[in-house]
């Protein structure tokens, strides 16, 4: 295993700047840096020289020795002022002593290959990092102290006394097997479905607040979807005037709803034109519309066609607003066909938009034991719970039923990365880090 070393605070100018170095060298490396080792796990005071014996900074030294560590290895963390000249004289004098730069995440790579955390508890330390809320960020230290993993685990041991309790009684059918517990194994399967389910809630929560929800804003020129863009968001995001068409691209901001981002796309409005730069604006627009989880018509109240739901996919979410009532005299509401009346210029009705929204994905303020999660998190868990519902029609077949079982044992492994590919371990740490 070769040894690494990174930058672990922000590039540029700050009060410290942290390097890390771990693996097999690490004693060796301090001893020609520091003119020791420093006694472990306390913070010494120490002279940063170069393979020349020319003082490079002085700082705190703390010397971790494997297995008690982060990665598990040696670790060896120099914390020295944090000017990027500096940071780069230690940096590169610590790279001539036979260490390597590290790979964005690898030091959470060799936590989670040496068995100190699990993959969940790898990707929360990323998630928790690039929090946009208190809630995510809660939601993430839950999964990195192992709550997620905990209940996984949990679910793990439950299926794996299952096979062996049906496997064992497949392989020796002449034995004198206990089989009146037969009738029990489904009501055990039974029982982890409605705590799969339960998980599931929790991760589809922690996902929400991960994620959040892509929101395109569409509809005709002049209706008001700037001005709904720029009431959401609490600033003057786009430009507003009285002239059509002064959108011709799309426009991104995310705000915080409860804790959960929402991703809002204004688009240029929907008509026919023949300005090309106008064209490529309704181009796009419809190419927004393909990756929204919510597609948002606004009309204005006092005059509207319905032409363009054509141009929107029936599979799409769809919320029409009639905006305006300000100057129409409706009052803000949200009709029995789902249409929601309001002014984005006065605010009138901006909160049932926010209450629509978060009851559309289905976001609870309470966050109370929920845990971050993503996407492939809950496929797994989707894919757990269809196997061990197709578990319960295989009364008759106890075969298939214990392939079922391992199926979802499988699943569940992929989650704390029991059962993962060097390909996906790969795309998840890529994603981290420099120095974490």
């Amino acid at each position: 295993m070769t040894t690494i070393t990174a930058l672990a605070t922000p590039p540029g100018r700050g009060g410290i700047g942290v390097i890390r170095i771990s693996g097999p060298k690490v004693a060796e490396i301090a001893c020609s840096l520091l003119g020791k080792l420093p006694q472990p796990r306390y913070a010494t005071f120490s002279n940063f020289l170069n393979s020349q014996g020319e003082l490079l900074d002085q700082g705190l030294a703390l010397y971790f020795p494997a297995p008690n560590s982060f990665t598990g290895e040696d670790v060896l963390e120099l914390q020295g002022h944090g000017g990027p000249v500096v940071m780069d004289l230690l940096l590169n004098a610590i790279l001539t002593l036979g260490v390597r730069l590290a790979r964005p995440g690898e030091f959470s790579e060799r936590a989670f290959l040496n068995g100190k955390i699990d993959l969940a508890q790898a990707e929360a330390i990323a998630d928790l990092i690039d929090s946009s809320s208190k809630q995510a960020a809660t939601c993430a230290l839950r999964s990195l102290q192992g709550e997620f993993s905990a209940q996984i685990h949990a679910l793990v041991d439950q299926l794996i006394w299952l096979r062996t309790y049906i496997e064992a009684s497949i392989d020796f059918a002449d034995e004198e097997i206990d089989h009146s517990a037969n009738g029990q194994i489904f009501e055990k399967i039974e029982k982890m479905l409605v705590e799969l389910d339960e998980i599931l809630e929790k991760a589809h929560q922690g996902y929400l607040l991960k994620e959040g929800m892509h929101i395109v804003l569409i509809g005709e020129p002049n209706v008001g979807k700037s001005s709904l863009l720029n009431c959401l968001a609490g600033r003057e995001t786009a430009i507003v005037t009285a002239i059509p068409g002064t959108t011709r691209d799309i426009i991104r901001d995310q705000i915080q709803l409860d804790g959960m981002p929402l991703h809002i796309i204004d688009t240029a409005g929907l008509r026919e034109t023949n300005d090309p730069v106008e064209m490529e604006g309704i181009r796009r627009t419809k190419l927004a519309m393909n990756e929204a989880d919510l597609v948002i018509l606004l009309q204005d109240d006092r005059s509207f066609n319905n032409e363009f739901l054509n141009e929107i996919d029936k599979d799409k979410p769809l919320l029409t607003i009639r905006n305006k009532i300000d100057l129409s005299e409706q009052a803000a509401g949200l009709n029995p066909d789902g249409i929601l009346y309001l002014s984005a210029k006065t605010g009138e009705g901006i909160p049932l938009l926010k209450t629509y929204l978060k009851n559309q994905m289905g976001l609870q303020a309470n966050t109370e034991g929920q845990f971050m999660a993503r996407r492939r998190h809950l496929d797994a868990l989707q894919g757990a719970k269809i196997a061990l519902t197709t578990a319960l029609t295989y009364t008759d077949h106890i075969e298939l039923l214990a392939e079922e079982l391992r199926q979802a044992q499988q699943q569940l492994g992929q989650i704390t990365g029991e059962f993962t590919t060097d390909d996906l371990l790969g795309e998840i740490f890529s994603t981290f880090c420099l120095g974490k």
